[in-house]
Order: structure tokens, then sequence, then C-alpha cells
């Protein structure tokens, strides 16, 4: 990113609210304003968040046509720099170093399992299992936002129309430069219904003690699916196996019957 071009006319971005807090923290740290546009019904936790780092919010409606259009009028406004929440090169190559970690912990990983919205995470995840490992890339989604899903089946980019799930990260649709990256590298992409993704984020938090959202529960239940399906005895067979979870951003809300 040239950050002489942002200078004092700061930084947007359209996201449901990782991307965005990251993006809202990045820009505070250089002195600059970072302006993130938040689909309606992106949860209030990470609405806060925004807010807190710093990030000057424009609500739009929940669809990848408004989030995009009001992100356009914005920057007309402001002259800031797009930073493209995952149909970014530069983002791509970001992502991709949290599965260089991984295999540089863990190099003999068998599977890798990503959690795939916009693609970002899991393009970069299958380029650097490309460079640096020898696992199988296993993208995990929603069948509520399952455009990543059709696209690589029919060989066309096919964006999502209608997402309806509780995995909020992943309602987006598939990024352009991340689809053909995915459709070359990634060995199969698993669909998971909204059960299964419960049943996932319920796994890690209750075994694990680790807060996750449900998007990263996709991923987890995506490997809890595959493994359940191909190893009828999984406690004989060892499996090397990585999952990204990929945030821990979700509300929290106390019951209003509890006595404070």
């Amino acid at each position: 990113v040239n950050r002489s071009a942002a200078a004092g006319k700061g930084f947007i971005t359209h996201s449901s609210g990782n991307h965005g807090a990251a993006l809202a923290w990045a820009a505070a740290q250089i002195g600059e304003k970072a302006n993130i546009i938040m689909p309606s019904n992106a949860p209030a936790t990470k609405i806060e968040a925004v807010k807190q780092y710093g990030g000057r919010i424009t609500f739009c409606e929940p669809t990848l046509e408004a989030r995009e259009s009001t992100a356009a009028e914005v920057q007309a406004q402001t002259g800031a720099v797009l930073i493209h929440p995952y149909d970014n090169y530069d983002i791509i190559a970001g992502q991709a170093t949290a599965t260089m970690e991984l295999l540089d912990e863990c190099p003999d990983l068998e599977w890798i399992f990503v959690p795939v919205g916009g693609g970002g995470l899991l393009a970069g995840a299958a380029l650097a299992n490309h460079y640096f490992g020898h696992a199988k890339v296993v993208g995990c989604e929603p069948i509520n936002a399952g455009d990543a899903h059709e696209s690589v089946v029919s060989g066309n980019w096919t964006p999502v129309q209608n997402p309806n799930t509780i995995a909020d990260g992943l309602r987006t649709s598939l990024g352009l430069r991340n689809f053909p990256l995915i459709k070359e590298l990634v060995a199969e992409i698993t669909l998971l219904t909204e059960a299964e993704i419960a049943e996932g984020w319920s796994f890690i938090v209750s075994r694990m003690k680790q807060y996750i959202e449900p998007s990263a529960g996709v991923g987890v239940a995506a490997a809890l699916k595959h493994f359940k399906k191909h190893q009828k005895d999984s406690l004989s067979t060892k499996t090397n196996a990585g999952i990204i979870l990929c945030g821990g951003n979700m509300d929290v809300h106390i019951p209003s019957n509890w006595n404070l």
C-alpha cells in the first residue's frame, strides 16, 4: 500500500467487522483515518471494536452491492485509499502468513482446514501450502453462503445470493482475484449446515476453552465431518491436520433474568 497516497485522506474498506477493526487499528498507529463500511446486521461486538480502534463507521444494507457502492460513495467524498478486505493481493499475501507460521511449527501436516467467505484467507493458505507444505487444503463454507463451492464446481465465478448464516464473517462473495488461486490450489470445498457449524463452535469452546466466533467454527466442523467420514476408527489412525481459527469476535449477552 502506498502510504503517502493516504496521507491526510486515510483509508476505506467494507467489512462485517474483523478486517474493519484491523484496518482501524493499523490506521490509528500511523495517525490516519479509517472509514469502515459495515452491514447493518453486523454483530454489536464487531461494531464496538471498530469504534474503539477509531474507525469511522458508515452502515449499509447487508448485500455485497450495497457494501461496494457505499464504499465507492464515501471514497469519492474523502479520497481515502481503498483496502479491499479480501480481493486484494496484498491482503492475500498477509493472510498467507498464518499458514506459513502453522507449517513452520507443523511441517508434516496432511490436511489444512480453512474457512472461506471472500477467500483472502483460503487463497493465502493455499499459496503458503503450495510453496512451503504438502498438505491438502480444504475450504470450509456454510451451505447458506455456498458461493465458493458453487464457483469451483461450475468453473465460473458466482456471487453469493441472500446469505443467511450464523457465520457472519463468511457471508461475502468470493473475490475475483482469489477464485483462480482457490480453483487451482484447493483440494476441495466442504459445505456445512448451521447445526454442524454450531457443533464445531461448541467443541472448541467447551473442550479447548478457546473463545472463537461461528466463522471459525466452520473449519472445525469441516474437520470433524471429514474424519467421521474417512476414518472408521480415528483413535487407531493418526492424521496430522491443522485448522485455521479465523476470528474470536462474537456478541456475549448476559441473560435478562440474571439478578445482577
